[in-house]
């Protein structure tokens, strides 16, 4: 069930996805924004609730009013009192997305942004929100988008919460496929087949390359016979 303090960061995520899907460098760059201000508001409003809802130790309101002032401390204050709502979630990737819209929303209209950035930026969002509120974006609430990166995004952060899905704690995701292979769970080829994926899904988010369709469908299906094992050794 919906409560009312979700209303503010869903509607901007709603509304920067919507933007996304209509493609023009002008919407890409809105779509982006309103990403990235959605996550800071969906942060703020998740460590100011009710310790009764959030069960929050040792976050005064002093201390809460000093977080908000930027994003970092926002970033490191979700880090110190809510790791377990992590799962899936790389802090270093929003890190990187927030400074890439602060370069949009600063130096004007002349700076395009790719739309798979927007993209990968909006499935993390997406997988923020469900963790912090325990509630779905779901597709009625967007115009759903069939991008084969979307698809993997969505597909990692599966993986990702299956390789932590034993931990309190996040904890990356090579160093859990290494456990992994150093317990036996996992044999040479699937380590490889792993940690390939986990490159793969690195230089994705951050734009070291431009993957082509073959590549990600080839990923894709890997990736998706990869969270089938993991369910039957995790």
């Amino acid at each position: 069930m919906e409560k009312p303090w979700m209303t503010g960061p869903k509607e901007l995520l709603v509304h920067g996805i919507y933007h996304l899907n209509q493609s023009t460098d002008f919407d890409l760059r809105m779509g982006m924004i309103c990403i990235d201000n959605s996550v800071e508001l969906m942060i703020k409003t998740y460590l100011g609730l009710p310790k009764r809802v959030t069960q929050i130790e040792n976050l005064s309101r002093n201390k809460y009013n000093e977080i908000i002032q930027s994003f970092p401390k926002l970033i490191d204050a979700l880090e110190e009192y809510c790791s377990e709502k992590l799962t899936g979630i790389d802090l270093g990737d929003i890190e990187w997305f927030h400074r890439l819209r602060n370069e949009l929303y600063h130096n004007g209209n002349g700076i395009t942004v790719e739309k798979t950035k927007v993209l990968i930026y909006a499935e993390i969002a997406k997988n923020l929100f469900y963790n912090l509120f325990e509630i779905p974006i779901l597709e009625e609430d967007e115009i759903p988008d069939e991008s084969l990166v979307g698809e993997y995004i969505t597909n990692w952060i599966k993986f990702e919460k299956l390789l932590n899905s034993e931990n309190g704690r996040f904890i990356p995701p090579f160093k859990k496929i290494r456990e992994l292979y150093d317990s036996g769970k996992i044999n040479d080829k699937t380590y490889r087949e792993f940690a390939e994926l986990n490159k793969f899904r690195n230089d994705l988010v951050h734009g070291q390359k431009e993957p082509e369709k073959k590549s990600l469908k080839i990923m894709n299906e890997i990736l998706t016979k990869s969270v089938e094992i993991l369910t039957h050794i995790i």
